[in-house]
Parts: structure tokens; C-alpha cells; sequence
């Protein structure tokens, strides 16, 4: 059973920068595609990016495009989310999820693992 634990959050400033990361266990990740999602107060859960499980292709919210990376380090299983320019609408807590399959997207009920969830404040 593939457990992921999400870490590196916290407070930041307005235009800081944070590293979020999903280290698994129980399996290896790179039989998963993976993805990162956030929920913000009052709002609907939201797909940030996600990657595939080879790691060769990323996709991105167009509210993240340009500033977040995600990356993957299977060696390590573990995935992260580099996040700089932070914005105050990117507060939120944010999840890593696995998918049983090689691409990943942004439909959070296609996603078999989740994580607990790690808090982000960007403060202005």
C-alpha cells in the first residue's frame, strides 16, 4: 500500500519562495504518475501539476504556469513542487496524490493515494 507524506510548508512572504515535498513508502513511485493539488479556504479543490511517471513530461494550472516546477526524484521517492514567486492566492493546504497509470491529470477522483496535506501562507 503506497503511503505519501507531504512536507515544507509554512509562512512565507509575499514573492518567497518554498519547496514543497511527497516522500512514499510501501512501493516505489515510479510505477505512478504523479500530482499536487491545493484546497483554499471556501474553494473547490484545485490541480496544481502534475507529472508523468517517467518523469518526462509536466503539466501545469495556468494559475502556477511560469512560477511552480514539479520534479521528481524516484531514487529518492519523493516528488516535489518548487514554488517561487508566491502569491497570497496561493495560500492554501496542498496534497501530493499518486495515479496507478503512466500520465497523471488534473481530476483529483482519478487518483488512488493521497497525502495528508501541507499548510502554505503567503503573507502580503
Amino acid at each position: 500500500q503506497l503511503q505519501l507524506v507531504e512536507s515544507g510548508g509554512g509562512l512565507v512572504q509575499f514573492g518567497g519562495s518554498l519547496r514543497l515535498s511527497c516522500a512514499a513508502s510501501g512501493s516505489t513511485l515510479n510505477y505512478y504518475a504523479i500530482g499536487w493539488f491545493r484546497r483554499a479556504p471556501g474553494k473547490e479543490r484545485e490541480g496544481v501539476a502534475c507529472i508523468t511517471s517517467s518523469g518526462g513530461s509536466t503539466q501545469y494550472a495556468d494559475s502556477v504556469k511560469g512560477r511552480f516546477t514539479i520534479s521528481r526524484d524516484d531514487a529518492k521517492n519523493k516528488v516535489y513542487l518548487q514554488m517561487n514567486s508566491l502569491k497570497a492566492q496561493d495560500t492554501a493546504v496542498y496534497y501530493c496524490a499518486a495515479i496507478s497509470r503512466w500520465y497523471g491529470s488534473f481530476s483529483a477522483d482519478e487518483y488512488d493515494y493521497w497525502g495528508q496535506g501541507t499548510q502554505v501562507t503567503v503573507s502580503s
